[in-house]
C-alpha cells in the first residue's frame, strides 16, 4: 500500500466508487488466456482477481458459438498449462466438451472469477506506480447490490493482465443497404444450428473457418447457401494420412524453413483437395504459415464444406455490391433472391476501446511486438492470447507472465515488511 498516492484531479472521481486493493495482479476477461493465466499463477503462490464482463467463464464458447462447433486441432495442443484433457475425450473435442474441460479446469485451480464486471478503463497511474482499473456492473448485478450502490468498482493493483482475446467483439462490416433487407440478418456468432433455416436461401458473408463450416451446417439441414468468397484464402485438409495438418506441419517446422514448408503443405492439399481455384477459392500468393505468422488469417481446415460446394449444394459468390429489399446484386452484376444473411465476417480486439495506453498495443489492439515478445509490456502490464497462435500460444504466454511475476512476489514477500502509512478512506483488500 506504499505509494498510495493520487492526482488530486482524480480525487473526486476517488471518493465516488468503491476501491478494491489487489495483492496481485489484475486479470482482465475468463477466458481460456484468463484461466490459463489464474493457474500459473496459482502455482506461483501469487494471489490475483479475475475480472469477467459476462455472467460465466469462457462466454465466447458459451454464449457465441454454433452447436457443431469442435475444436479445429487436435486435444494435445489446445489443452491448457497443467490439466491435459480427459483420455476419454476424442481427438477433436467438441463445444460441450471443451466448456466442461475449462469448467473444471477453474474448479481444479479455485479460479472464482468476478462476473458482470465491464472494465470501462484501465489506466497506469505514474504519480503511484500502480494499475487503476475501474469497472462498471451489469444493470442485473448493479439492482440486486444494494439497490445499485457500489456498482462501479476501482481495483488497484501493481500488475496488470489483459487476457480479452483476439475474438472479444464481433466484426459487422458496412454494406451498402443492408439495413433495407427485410429478411433477417444475424452474425455468425448469435448463429447455432440451421434447423430454422430449412428450405431458406441463406447468404453467408465470409469464407474463412466460420464461414465455411456454417455453410456446412446449412446445406446439411436443407438450407441453400451461397457464400461470398471476397478475397483468396487458403484451404487445408484437417488430416492427411490420418496426420494432423497442424502436427505435421509442426514438425516439418523442426527441420525445414518457413517457406519451404508453406510449400509442401501446398503440394500435399493439391493431392488431397485437388484444385479448390476451379470452385472459385482462389489462394493467396503467400503461404499459409506465412500468412498467419505476418497478418493472423487463419488457414481454412477442411471439413466437409468443399465436398459440398463441388456438388453444387453450396454455391460461392464473388463480393457484394449492393442489398435490396429481399436480393442482393453481386460486383459481377448477378443478382440472387434470398431470405436470411449470416455475417461470417470474424472478430476483433477490444483492448483500444478501454486500455488507456499507446506504448504495449498497437491501434488494433494487438502488442506491437511480435510473437514470442509480445506477451510483457512495461509497469506490470502483460498481455495473453494475442499471439496469433491459438490456445497453444495462451499456454506459453500464461507460463511466461507467471513466472515473471511469480519471480518478483517471491523475492519481495521474503523480505522484512516495511512499515507504511495508509491512507484515510477505508479501501477494500483482494
Amino acid at each position: 500500500m506504499e505509494k498510495m498516492m493520487f492526482r488530486l484531479s482524480d480525487h473526486d472521481d476517488f471518493f465516488s466508487r468503491r476501491c478494491v486493493w489487489v495483492n496481485g495482479p489484475v486479470i482482465v476477461g475468463a477466458g481460456p488466456s484468463g484461466l490459463a493465466v489464474g493457474a500459473c499463477l496459482k502455482e506461483q503462490g501469487v494471489p490475483f482477481v479475475v475480472l469477467e464482463r459476462a455472467e460465466c467463464i469462457a462466454s465466447l464458447w458459451q454464449n457465441r458459438t454454433y452447436d457443431r462447433l469442435k475444436l479445429h486441432l487436435p486435444k494435445q495442443f489446445c489443452q491448457l498449462p497443467k490439466m491435459p484433457f480427459p483420455e476419454s475425450f476424442p481427438e477433436y473435442p467438441t463445444k460441450k466438451q471443451f466448456i466442461n474441460y475449462l469448467e473444471s479446469y477453474a474448479k481444479r485451480f479455485e479460479i472464482n472469477p468476478r462476473f458482470n464486471e465491464c472494465v470501462q478503463s484501465a489506466k497506469y497511474d505514474e504519480t503511484c506506480g500502480l494499475w487503476r482499473v475501474k469497472t462498471v456492473a451489469s444493470a442485473a448485478a448493479a439492482a440486486s447490490c444494494n439497490g445499485g450502490k457500489h456498482s462501479e468498482v476501482e481495483y488497484i493493483c501493481r500488475w496488470l493482465v489483459v487476457a480479452t482475446g483476439e475474438n472479444a467483439e464481433r466484426v459487422v462490416p458496412d454494406i451498402e443497404g443492408l439495413a433495407e433487407f427485410r429478411g433477417n440478418v444475424m452474425h455468425a456468432c448469435e448463429y447455432k444450428n440451421g434447423e430454422t433455416f430449412r428450405g431458406k436461401r441463406v447468404l453467408v458473408v465470409g469464407c474463412g473457418n466460420s464461414g465455411m463450416e456454417v455453410s456446412l451446417d446449412l446445406s446439411n439441414h436443407n438450407a441453400v447457401p451461397a457464400m461470398v468468397v471476397r478475397s483468396s484464402v487458403h484451404v487445408l485438409p484437417r488430416e492427411v494420412l490420418r496426420k494432423s495438418t497442424f502436427e505435421l506441419a509442426s514438425m516439418m517446422m523442426r527441420w525445414l524453413p518457413l517457406w519451404l514448408v508453406d510449400k509442401l503443405m501446398l503440394i500435399l492439399a493439391w493431392l488431397v483437395l485437388g484444385n479448390i481455384e476451379k470452385l472459385g477459392l482462389k489462394r493467396p500468393s503467400m503461404g499459409p504459415l506465412e500468412l498467419k505468422n505476418t497478418l493472423g488469417k487463419t488457414p481454412v481446415l477442411d471439413i466437409g464444406a468443399l465436398e459440398k460446394i463441388r456438388s453444387g449444394d453450396i454455391k460461392v459468390v464473388p463480393g457484394i455490391k449492393k442489398f435490396f429489399a429481399d436480393s442482393v446484386e453481386l460486383v459481377n452484376g448477378e443478382k440472387l433472391d434470398i431470405d436470411s444473411v449470416v455475417l461470417a465476417t470474424g472478430y476483433r480486439s477490444n483492448v483500444p476501446f478501454w486500455l488507456q495506453e499507446s506504448q504495449f498495443f498497437c491501434k488494433n489492439g494487438f502488442p506491437k511486438s511480435s510473437f514470442p515478445n509480445g506477451w510483457r509490456g512495461y509497469a506490470g502490464l502483460y498481455a495473453v492470447g494475442f499471439s496469433r497462435r491459438g490456445l497453444s500460444g495462451v499456454s506459453m504466454d500464461a507460463m511466461r507472465i507467471a513466472q515473471d511475476i511469480g519471480n518478483v512476489w517471491k523475492q519481495e514477500t521474503t523480505q522484512k515488511p516495511k512499515t507504511t502509512a495508509c491512507h484515510r478512506r477505508s479501501i477494500s483488500q483482494f
